[in-house]
């Protein structure tokens, strides 16, 4: 497939395809076309039960547009509407007083984290959980504002008894990656995936068959492809928020989610790591 095809949105894919098309094919992309938002928030099961189609049928649909499968399709999807539709929630005017921006902020996150809510995959999530939960040491890795977001993944996680680790020095970050082994799962965090810094980690755990997790906001970006386990963040940008800063509350809430299936898998271990950390913090407390 050409790179202009592929630099083409979904409904322009599908237009340029159309006449090629089985009847089958027609009738899946005239339903794309004419209600997205059931792609968006369906699943290939409920899309071919409405069209009376097999889930194959579906899948391979998605493969002839450019896309790894339905979950990339859906994604592709809903990144596109966030662009069309107007942003009602955080276009500020000059008119604005304090207590309407606060709330078209707030808005705006809510709706940040619904769109992300939309975008991950059930069985991905699934699969970091295991891989953090049976990980030998866990290393969070992030650049720049993603490294804010690493280190609060890693506040979160240490408190879970598990050997965990995060640097905020880009040299000691490589250090710490061409230490990690098999067994040990390195979680990389970039909005773009595309950060040369991000990927010269990838490279060398991948290196040292580490297992790897990133959190992104971009499918098709060298990290997405290179990671073993993908979760997407949907985001847009604003006036005054470029897409890399709405989707930190995205970021941090993928991590706290996994932090808290982990920590109920754990049971009794986890709980008694968490007694620790209290009784330890309450000494610092009057």
């Amino acid at each position: 497939m050409n790179q202009t095809f592929q630099n083409k949105n979904t409904q322009m894919r599908i237009r340029a395809l159309h006449a090629t098309l089985s009847d089958k094919e027609r009738l899946l992309a005239d339903f794309i076309l004419d209600h997205p938002e059931k792609i968006i928030h369906g699943t290939i099961n409920e899309v071919a039960e409405e069209l009376n189609l097999a889930d194959s049928t579906v899948f391979r649909f998605c493969k002839k547009l450019g896309y790894k499968g339905f979950q990339d399709l859906k994604i592709s999807l809903a990144t596109e509407s966030t662009y069309v539709m107007k942003d009602i929630h955080e276009k500020v005017s000059k008119s604005d007083d304090e207590k309407t921006i606060l709330e078209k902020v707030f808005h705006s996150n809510i709706k940040t984290l619904q769109d992300t809510l939309e975008v991950i995959d059930d069985k991905d999530f699934a699969g970091a959980v295991d891989i953090i939960l049976h990980a030998n040491k866990i290393e969070l890795y992030g650049f720049g504002g993603s490294n804010i977001i690493a280190m609060d993944g890693y506040h979160k996680f240490i408190r879970t008894g598990l050997t965990v680790s995060a640097q905020t020095d880009s040299h000691m970050q490589l250090i710490s990656a061409s230490q990690l082994k098999e067994g040990d799962v390195a979680i990389l965090i970039s909005h773009t995936g595309h950060s040369k810094d991000i990927l010269e980690i990838l490279e060398t755990v991948d290196e040292q068959n580490v297992s790897t997790i990133c959190i992104t906001g971009f499918t098709q970006s060298p990290l997405s492809q290179g990671a073993d386990i993908s979760l997407y963040t949907l985001s847009e940008e604003t006036d005054f928020r470029s897409e890399s800063l709405a989707s930190r509350i995205a970021q941090l809430s993928i991590l706290d989610a996994l932090y808290v299936n982990v920590m109920m898998a754990l049971e009794d271990k986890g709980k008694e790591s968490l007694k620790y950390v209290r009784r330890a913090i309450q000494k610092k407390r009057l």
